[in-house]
């Protein structure tokens, strides 16, 4: 990259002549093929939430949650009518395309539209979505909507000792950005937050490997992968 300098000979970034402020994202249903992103409804995904959540018997799934586990379905039903219609973070559930029910939830959030940033986050997977083409799938769908809405950056943060959180954005095919040392107090504990990030220039790589390893052919008789994400990306020329 050729380094610009201003009248006075300091260093200064690229010229973006022709940004304008990105529209914020839409609440409207993402299609796709093992799911569909939908805008959060309680009377259509409370009960079928917090079913798939009580099955993770131990809980574990909210250790590194700012909310929950929650007590009953009433108290998580009255969590989600909070955030029916929260604009930052707006909330999405995942729907498994086979089963027709929601098995997750998730948001967009930090929605910047000037900047053209945004963070995925809030992600509540049930252990119906874990490990499963949904769970990559309601990934990509958020991704690339954000993207074709013109965003440059596309953010995730977790707690820096969630190393499953971190292996995740890893796979997904986010840049480790740093850790934010005491950024966050939650549930009486502290929080440094691990950065990671994807930016626009890297879009049309990730996009091609994530079509590529959703693709039917892609997957076994028994539903199991023939080729990792990770080694789809691995044999794709970078942009970085």
């Amino acid at each position: 990259m050729t380094t610009r300098v201003n009248e006075l000979g300091l260093p200064i970034g690229p010229e973006l002549p022709d940004w304008t402020a990105r529209p914020r994202p839409p609440r409207v249903v993402m299609q796709g093929r093992y799911c569909h992103v939908e805008p959060l409804d309680p009377e259509l995904h409370a009960a079928d939430l917090h079913a798939a959540n009580s099955l993770d018997r131990e809980g574990r799934m909210w250790t590194y949650l700012l909310s929950g586990p929650f007590e009953s379905y009433e108290a998580y039903r009255a969590w989600l009518e909070s955030k029916r219609g929260s604009e930052d973070p707006q909330f999405f559930a995942f729907v498994d395309a086979t089963r027709g029910r929601a098995v997750g939830l998730g948001s967009y959030l930090r929605i910047d539209p000037a900047n053209g940033s945004v963070e995925v986050g809030h992600l509540q997977y049930s252990p119906l979505m874990q490990r499963t083409a949904v769970a990559t799938e309601a990934m990509y769908l958020m991704m690339k909507t954000a993207f074709e809405l013109g965003y440059r950056r596309y953010e995730w943060k977790c707690d820096a000792l969630n190393a499953r959180s971190r292996r995740a954005a890893e796979r997904l095919g986010f840049t480790f950005e740093g850790v934010f040392r005491q950024a966050v107090v939650y549930k009486g504990r502290n929080r440094d937050t691990a950065w990671f990030s994807i930016i626009d220039s890297e879009w049309p790589q990730l996009d091609a490997a994530y079509r590529r390893w959703l693709d039917p052919a892609n997957f076994d008789a028994a539903g199991r992968q023939v080729e990792s994400l990770v080694a789809i990306r691995e044999q794709q020329p970078t942009s970085r």
